[in-house]
């Protein structure tokens, strides 16, 4: 593996093993955002849960429909400017605006995954690298979402790998991303379990006093900005792996995550 590969596979697991969309907004609100979080009424959460889920069935039956499929350079600060103007819209009015404003949130995000995908030299026309750009929102939520033992990057990879392999054959045969099979179901429920979390952490950022002051605007602007890291580490590692093969990245990611 030449020297740059390995400087990119360790940047990836820098990312990957510590992603933290609350270290980025405690930063703008002077507080823990996850314990904030973690406080929200069962009510919100429940709202939350679902607005998640149709947020990510909508993205992923809209947002990848009119990816050209050329390789090119992504342009994440047209994705940026787009998801900071969406919760510029929804952030004076919080978790009443969510099942309106995260969907636009999602879609425009997966465009900016999908851009970074086909940069990396994804092939857009596989239905599974469609669902790895899905992925990518799973991938997000950090060591504190969950039991630290099902938080690793390859760790969560292999949680969603059968899910992903189905629910890609499912698509091609069907030649759409096709609404309501169970398959899809599935791994959309793993996705949105995990990424709901990060969700939350995002709301609750907007309901402290002087996030509100700045707005949503800039909290969506660090939602989309947590994401296009994750994704830039996710498809560099892919492209790695069709270069050197699955296992030998592997080692040499786990070999970097043990110094992060």
């Amino acid at each position: 593996m030449t020297q740059d590969d390995l400087n990119e596979l360790r940047r990836a697991a820098q990312s990957l093993e510590h992603p933290s969309l609350a270290a980025r907004l405690t930063m703008l609100a002077g507080k823990p955002i996850e314990l904030i979080g973690n406080a929200l009424p069962a009510p919100t959460s429940q709202a939350i849960a679902t607005a998640t889920t149709t947020a990510l069935e909508v993205a992923l039956q809209a947002a990848l429909r009119t990816i050209r499929r050329q390789p090119r350079a992504a342009s994440r600060i047209l994705h940026k400017a787009l998801a900071t103007a969406s919760g510029a819209a929804g952030g004076a009015f919080g978790l009443a605006t969510l099942p309106i404003e995260l969907p636009i949130s999602t879609i425009v995000m997966l465009r900016s995954i999908a851009d970074i995908a086909r940069a990396e030299g994804e092939d857009m026309s596989d239905p599974e690298t469609a669902l790895a750009c899905v992925q990518v929102f799973a991938l997000g939520s950090g060591p504190g979402a969950a039991n630290p033992s099902e938080s690793g990057y390859f760790v969560v990879r292999g949680m969603l790998a059968k899910s992903v392999t189905h629910a890609g054959r499912f698509i091609a045969e069907r030649g759409v991303l096709e609404k309501g099979g169970p398959l899809l179901v599935r791994f959309i429920a793993q996705v949105a379990s995990r990424f709901g979390t990060v969700v939350t952490q995002k709301l609750a950022a907007q309901a402290i006093p002087v996030i509100g002051a700045v707005g949503g605007a800039t909290v969506n602007y660090a939602f989309i900005e947590h994401f296009q890291e994750i994704a830039r580490g996710h498809f560099a590692i892919r492209r790695l792996e069709r270069v050197y093969g699955k296992e030998p990245v592997r080692q040499e990611y786990e070999r970097f995550a043990a110094r992060s």
